[in-house]
């Protein structure tokens, strides 16, 4: 998917092995709710995979160049994982089903492992020196794209709350106008309504 088709035998299985494990949660909820769950899974991994293929086609190199669509790919994919950390921990009410569709699903978008079958790749090829250039940058932008992507959405969320705090304020500031316009009229009507009382009683 990144350009290339790996020799015979060199790749037993899919080499997408990079997924995280899933804890007690995941496990439990995976019991409760089996169909569901896959079902998600599947639906994201159909999206994620599809997405790398795509950037893949788009960008495609020779054995002995620089990897650049599996590049892009993993730190961009890790970029968005920074934001989902903040957006699923810290602001949104997560549904159960989000999670593994995302994390797990959505998450085939990025491969570590076919990064590291590229760089064997590189280095068979003679170019040891890219192949070592490839796997430390691949690494140092991927934890500072994560990073990122949690800095700009909390950022972002600070903000949107921000706006959110100063048109709750001009609403409540234009309730409390209109609350005192009524007010006054129902003041002056009532008075208005006592004053003529009064004067038919006298």
């Amino acid at each position: 998917m990144s350009g290339y088709e790996p020799a015979v035998g060199q790749l037993a299985d899919d080499a997408d092995v990079d997924l995280p494990m899933p804890g007690r949660r995941s496990r439990r909820m995976l019991r409760r709710h089996p169909l569901s769950v896959l079902v998600a899974i599947a639906a994201g991994g159909a999206l994620g995979a599809s997405a790398r293929y795509g950037v893949g086609l788009a960008l495609p190199q020779g054995r002995d160049d620089l990897p650049w669509a599996t590049l892009l790919i993993n730190v961009t994919g890790c970029l968005a994982i920074g934001a989902l950390l903040v957006l699923i921990l810290e602001v949104w009410v997560a549904h159960r089903l989000l999670r593994p569709f995302l994390g797990v699903g959505v998450g085939a978008y990025t491969t570590f492992s076919t990064y590291v079958v590229e760089a064997q790749q590189l280095v068979r090829a003679g170019r040891p020196a890219l192949a070592l250039a490839y796997l430390v940058a691949t690494v140092i932008a991927a934890l500072a794209a994560v990073q990122l992507g949690i800095t700009l959405t909390r950022a972002s969320v600070r903000v949107a709350a921000k706006f959110e705090t100063v048109r709750l304020a001009e609403e409540g500031a234009r309730l409390y106008a209109a609350l005192t316009v009524v007010a006054n009229v129902v003041v002056s009507f009532s008075a208005a309504a006592i004053g003529y009382t009064l004067g038919l009683a006298w």
